[in-house]
């Protein structure tokens, strides 16, 4: 059996399911889902357990620390750090304490914290409320890295961070949280390094990360009605990564397009890339595309921010590019 769900509500259910079964998770920060018209349903996680979830000062270093602190204790906090912007704040402690905890003692001193953030092009929140770090995160060994992008993602992906004695840092888009997919009644842990195909196809493979596979999934649907068969790979976790089912989905297509919502160079899209030219570059038939954003601050103007942030009709001008010939 399966029913529709938000994005925002799977969130919580994975945080109630949690905090039910283990009296050891808490919630340091009570707004994980911003200030948005979602905000309301972490509500039920103060009802059901007042004692463990906590409204820490704004000062995000401080915060961090006694996440990882708190772990290294023996607790499992789930940790809100609110915009992606503000991780930057925090990221002595995340990089250089969390992440290095558990690999420098030996396996002897897990870290099972998890941080949360808000990231991406909201709508006119300017730099500084519009900054996607996961691709910098990436570059920091030790940090498990989580991008659900659905609502049937997200529950499962959560317990398994929850779970895990390695830190782990989960980005949310702040504009899916409303989105609703369909979720199974009998819902359980996912496993990290599992990629999830969206929709399969047989002439173009689109890899995008969090909202992009929202706009990957639209533009599938726009070429098909132009007779081009687009497969929609969702990894959904960078830490772990699961190239196998990538360089399988283009040893099938022939042909990538990755999709990543921040600047280009250094992305996320741009190591996926390498990746595939490096180990199933006899595969390719076309040269790989990215969909980024350009390499310039967010703007506040909304006209500005939609014209330089990835969508569903720059995925089809890309897959169009390495098709025409096709």
């Amino acid at each position: 059996m399966s029913r529709r769900q938000t994005y925002a509500a799977a969130f919580v259910d994975a945080l109630l399911d949690s905090m039910d079964e283990d009296r050891t998770v808490s919630l340091i920060g009570s707004a994980p889902l911003g200030l948005g018209p979602e905000r309301h349903l972490t509500n039920q996680l103060r009802d059901r357990h007042p004692n463990r979830v906590m409204d820490p000062p704004t000062a995000e270093g401080g915060v961090a620390s006694v996440g990882a602190g708190a772990a290294m204790a023996g607790v499992r906090p789930f940790v809100d750090l609110l915009t992606g912007s503000f991780v930057y704040l925090a990221w002595t402690q995340i990089v250089n304490e969390a992440a290095n905890g558990f690999y420098m003692s030996g396996g002897k001193l897990p870290v099972p914290v998890t941080y949360h953030c808000l990231e991406g092009v909201r709508g006119a929140g300017a730099p500084q409320h519009s900054q996607s770090p996961h691709a910098m995160l990436w570059n920091a060994p030790g940090i498990e890295i989580v991008m659900p992008a659905m609502a049937s993602d997200v529950y499962g992906l959560i317990r398994t961070a929850i779970q895990s004695p390695n830190p782990t840092m989960v980005f949310s888009h702040a504009k899916i949280l409303g989105v609703e997919s369909a979720v199974s009644d009998e819902r359980a842990p996912l496993p990290f390094g599992k990629a999830d195909i969206k929709r399969k196809g047989r002439d173009v493979t689109i890899v995008a990360l969090s909202i992009g596979v929202h706009h990957a999934l639209e533009a599938a649907e726009l070429l098909a009605q132009q007779g081009i068969d687009a497969e929609v790979v969702d990894p959904r976790t960078l830490v772990p990564f699961d190239e196998e089912a990538v360089l399988a989905s283009v040893e099938k297509t022939g042909r990538l397009v990755v999709v990543d919502e921040m600047p280009l160079r250094c992305s996320s899209a741009s190591e996926i890339a390498a990746t595939v030219a490096e180990k199933g570059f006899q595969h390719l038939k076309a040269p790989v595309q990215r969909v980024t954003r350009p390499d310039v601050p967010v703007p506040f103007s909304p006209p500005l921010e939609q014209a330089l942030t990835p969508d569903a009709e720059q995925i089809v001008c890309a897959v169009r590019r390495i098709t025409a010939e096709a």
